[in-house]
């Protein structure tokens, strides 16, 4: 950054320019974040070479690869994860999810599950471990594939890659550990390949209107996402996320969100955890 130059700060019409901007094309609302919004952007669009925030706002609107929004889209959202994150989840799924459709699926032996909202992969690949682990000798026979999809390009990319610090695992059962990770260095280890194909990363923005998935999920995990989303943005997901789910399907939400039960065909079946009838 040139002799630590900054841009002036962001107008009202600018602020709500982007707001409208982002809420229309990716469903965050932003109204509320001023000082994030101008904080995250200020130094990235000095050393891009723009000298205001009209300037960098129009390159993006007129961007028609859409490269330009997504780096805008990485810039404002936060990708706070780890493995286990509200274990009470994890909880469920071993005790009663998983052992549910080890039997409703045992003809087909297809589980179908998609984690929404991944962000640097702890999620899916918590439970990429958790299903090897349950099923066992077993798992040969199944289709577990995880479907693990994000907004975020830089997300997507760090999660592929599988390497995270090794004191992020300390969290783990010492034989997830020891039978799911390779030591890199002291510092960091690498999630062993048996574990990384069962997960599929797609890049996918929840406010499209068409899901393109040809099966339904029985499992879908959606957590701390919608927290971004206004009421009427949060409905729509939650409705498309119903008719993209199986009969008896569960869909988890973040422990900081809930569903209104008198706008959602679901039921509720425990703090952040509801079931498609």
């Amino acid at each position: 950054m040139k002799g630590g130059r900054t841009i002036k700060d962001i107008t009202e019409r600018e602020f709500s320019e982007l707001v409208h901007f982002i809420k229309q094309n990716y469903g965050i609302n932003l109204s509320q974040k001023r000082t994030l919004v101008y904080g995250r952007l200020n130094n990235y669009i000095v050393q891009s070479g723009f000298t205001s925030f009209s300037e960098y706002f129009s390159y993006v609107k007129n961007d028609l690869i859409g490269k330009a929004g997504v780096t805008l889209v990485n810039k404002l959202t936060t990708n706070h994860t780890y493995f286990l994150r509200e274990p009470q989840h994890f909880e469920l799924l071993k005790k009663v999810v998983l052992p549910y459709f080890a039997e409703a699926e045992k003809k087909n032996k297809d589980l179908r599950v998609w984690s929404a909202g991944c962000s640097t992969g702890e999620e899916p690949y918590t439970l990429a471990m958790m299903i090897d682990s349950y099923f066992g000798p077993e798992k040969y026979l199944w289709d577990t594939k995880i479907l693990a999809t994000d907004i975020s390009t830089s997300v997507l990319e760090k999660a592929q890659k599988a390497i995270y610090p090794t004191q992020q695992l300390e969290m783990l059962p010492d034989k997830w550990r020891a039978t799911y990770f390779q030591k890199l260095s002291e510092e960091s280890s690498i999630l062993r390949e048996t574990i990384r194909r069962e997960v599929i990363f797609r890049r996918f923005n929840l406010m499209n209107e068409v899901f393109p998935f040809k099966k339904k999920f029985h499992l879908i995990l959606c957590r701390n996402v919608m927290i971004y989303f206004d009421e009427k943005t949060k409905k729509d997901l939650i409705n498309r996320f119903y008719e993209h789910m199986e009969p008896g399907g569960y869909l988890l939400i973040g422990h900081s969100e809930s569903i209104n039960r008198y706008e959602s065909k679901y039921q509720f079946i425990a703090p952040a955890v509801y079931r498609k009838g």
